[in-house]
């Protein structure tokens, strides 16, 4: 798609948008579409797109999945997630029905944020501000983003990890079919596993230190990937695409954790998520990254990470 067309899709929709760069090498942000963003590369939207979505409105029985890259409040599932407080899963409404506002502006740098109140799966109310900061870099044709992914908790008492778990989780979005894949340094296999129940494994392969995830819509699978892969990056050959994402360390006093779509009755796991892979049979896939939380989140907490994505797209 061109970012032409994503914009008159905005401009239609009446929705408000945020831009830093440019239709060369920018970002365009749906201030009223969850804040997601979407890369923008040679006039090019990289980030999958879903035209219903932004001229459409989500509701309780019908959620209209925006593409792009989103920040979403993790875990998803289990008894601390923040998608089955109603019973069934759906996004949280405070979320969907957000209106991010810009607080900063520059050229190739803008912040934008929104309060969000959120309730987990445990019935705890929790008041939050969303804030995404992002600073854009070209080198040699490639278009790097950096965005600061942050949740402050606004609530007036201290949450113990049994009540609560809250991390931010940054989760871009791509179409994807045969010759799509998502590859990473990792000579453990120990540090990829299922979080879905059936088995993805037979959609991997290993060699040379590095393990290579078909994406191509066969299987609809998600895996989490530990603390000591440094990077994970979808390739889509029809296209010539790469996206490289890499997430920073986590601040002191904060780890990560199990952002899972469980059931409402399991447990959280100890075992941490860095980054995730998600692939659908619909034809699309992302590639996530997630915070940390800490033992107890205190009044005025603020749970970030850093999360890079290098852009290259090879017309040749």
């Amino acid at each position: 798609m061109k970012v032409s067309h994503l914009n008159n899709l905005f401009a239609k929709a009446g929705k408000k948008v945020a831009v830093a760069g440019d239709a060369k090498a920018g970002v365009v942000i749906g201030l009223d579409l969850e804040g997601r963003w979407y890369g923008v590369l040679d006039g090019e939207v990289l980030n999958r797109v879903n035209p219903d979505a932004v001229t459409g409105q989500s509701t309780r029985e019908r959620y209209l999945n925006p593409g792009g890259d989103g920040l979403w409040p993790a875990p998803e599932g289990t008894s601390l997630g923040y998608e089955y407080a109603a019973g069934s899963w759906r996004v949280p409404p405070g979320l969907r029905d957000a209106r991010f506002l810009v607080t900063r502006q520059a050229a190739r740098a803008v912040t934008v944020c929104a309060e969000v109140d959120l309730v987990n799966n445990g019935g705890l109310g929790i008041p939050a501000l969303f804030e995404r900061h992002f600073k854009l870099s070209t080198v040699r044709g490639s278009l790097t983003v950096n965005v600061v992914e942050s949740i402050t908790y606004l609530g007036s008492r201290p949450l113990r990890r049994s009540e609560c778990l809250l991390a931010p989780w940054s989760l871009g979005q791509f179409d994807c079919g045969p010759g799509c894949e998502v590859v990473f340094p990792c000579e453990s296999r120990a540090s990829v596993w299922d979080l879905y129940d059936e088995p993805s494994d037979a959609q991997r392969s290993w060699g040379g230190g590095m393990c290579r995830t078909r994406t191509d819509g066969s299987q609809r699978y998600q895996i989490g990937i530990g603390a000591q892969v440094p990077w994970i990056e979808f390739r889509d050959s029809r296209r010539g695409l790469t996206a490289r994402r890499t997430a920073a360390a986590l601040p002191q006093g904060q780890r990560h954790i199990d952002i899972r779509d469980a059931a409402p009755e399991a447990l959280p796991s100890k075992r941490g998520v860095r980054y995730s892979v998600y692939s659908d049979v619909s034809g699309f896939m992302e590639i996530e990254a997630a915070g940390g939380c800490p033992a107890v989140i205190r009044p005025g907490e603020v749970m970030s990470v850093e999360v890079s994505t290098r852009f290259k797209l090879n017309k040749g």
